[in-house]
């Protein structure tokens, strides 16, 4: 009975872990960026943030993202939430070593392009070329 009641607890407690904390390595430059932009849809930024390249400059446009996020209304935030990702075209730049994904959302379609690396073996989000188109 007592063991019983410990395996319990135990899956209680894993069951209410945070959401937002949820992180899957990704094994390719494509499931990096499909993953960010999810995430950042949803408003999860922490998750978000972990797709990518950490870099004062990334940094800076992750936050203004999230600032401008936070103003937006409860439906406009329900609307992102709910949009679906629409990949246009996949640009392998460089091999296994840079891709540019062009995509947009069905909220607001809105052309857009993400930038993913691999950086130190793993893929990660150059969020500032959404902004800044440098390679």
């Amino acid at each position: 009975m007592k063991y019983l009641l410990t395996i319990f607890a135990c899956l209680f407690v894993f069951s209410c872990t945070n959401k937002e904390d949820e992180f899957h390595k990704p094994e390719n430059a494509f499931d990096a960026g499909r993953e960010f932009i999810e995430q950042s849809l949803k408003g999860k930024f922490n998750t978000a943030n972990k797709y990518m390249l950490q870099d004062q400059d990334n940094q800076y446009w992750l936050n203004k993202w999230k600032q401008e996020f936070n103003k937006i209304s409860e439906q406009e935030k329900a609307s992102y939430s709910k949009a679906s990702i629409n990949i246009s075209e996949v640009d392998d730049v460089i091999p296994d070593s840079v891709t540019i994904i062009h995509f947009s959302n069905s909220f607001k379609n809105i052309p857009q392009k993400l930038k993913v690396i691999k950086y130190k073996g793993d893929w990660k989000v150059d969020f500032k070329y959404t902004f800044s188109g440098n390679l």
